[in-house]
């Protein structure tokens, strides 16, 4: 599972049991991710969350980065079984906007934040996948 942990919304990744594919899953209000991943895992196995620290081009930390450092501390307390990994998230919000013109989408729908967040847990999680294959 692969979380884009934002102020407001959290984009929700998963993949295929083969991990083969990442898929976004949905993006909730940021303070119903506990209970989101509760419900979530009474139905479903996750081995591990990835979740995105964002930082500036300068390695330095970001107006969201302590909200994703306090995201994880919550996220080890709840879930104290399933590993955590950060991942740099710099460019995950600008590949997702690029993967949306690609796939051809409108202006209009590309604006819907909720999706930009999604997509960019999926472009974390299919990039955690990729640097572990090899």
């Amino acid at each position: 599972m692969a979380i884009d942990y934002g102020g407001k919304r959290t984009g929700i990744a998963v993949t295929d049991p083969l991990q083969i594919i990442a898929t976004g899953l949905t993006t909730i209000p940021s303070n119903e991710m506990i209970p989101f991943i509760k419900k979530y895992i009474t139905t479903e196995t996750v081995e591990l969350i990835v979740i995105g620290m964002p930082k500036n081009w300068d390695e330095s930390d970001t107006h969201g980065t302590p909200l994703a450092k306090k995201a994880i501390e919550h996220l080890k307390k709840e879930f104290p079984l399933i590993p955590i990994k950060e991942l740099d998230e710099r460019f995950t919000s600008k590949m997702a906007k690029s993967a949306m013109i690609e796939m051809g989408m409108k202006k209009k729908d590309r604006r819907d934040k909720k999706l930009v967040d999604e997509i960019a847990a999926t472009i974390l999680l299919q990039d955690y996948m990729q640097s572990v294959q090899f």
